[in-house]
């Protein structure tokens, strides 16, 4: 499974920025709540996490510092 944008229900207000700012088109609006499906072209750009009014959008990742040898 890729790594994919979570969304906060209880935040989310469906306002549909971060549907506008998706080039991946992997958010639906339904019952005026956003849901993220999976798509393979996702890049995790983050755009949609900084698009939203409310904060319901939360792009996690993992750094991972190289061990030195």
């Amino acid at each position: 499974m890729r790594a994919m944008p979570e969304i906060i229900v209880e935040k989310c207000n469906g306002c549909g920025l971060c549907a506008a700012v998706c080039h991946c088109n992997a958010f639906i609006i339904e019952d005026d709540v956003v849901h993220v499906i999976e798509v393979d072209d996702c890049e995790f750009c983050t755009n949609c996490e900084l698009v939203c009014p409310t904060g319901a959008i939360v792009c996690r990742y993992e750094i991972v510092f190289e061990e030195d040898v």
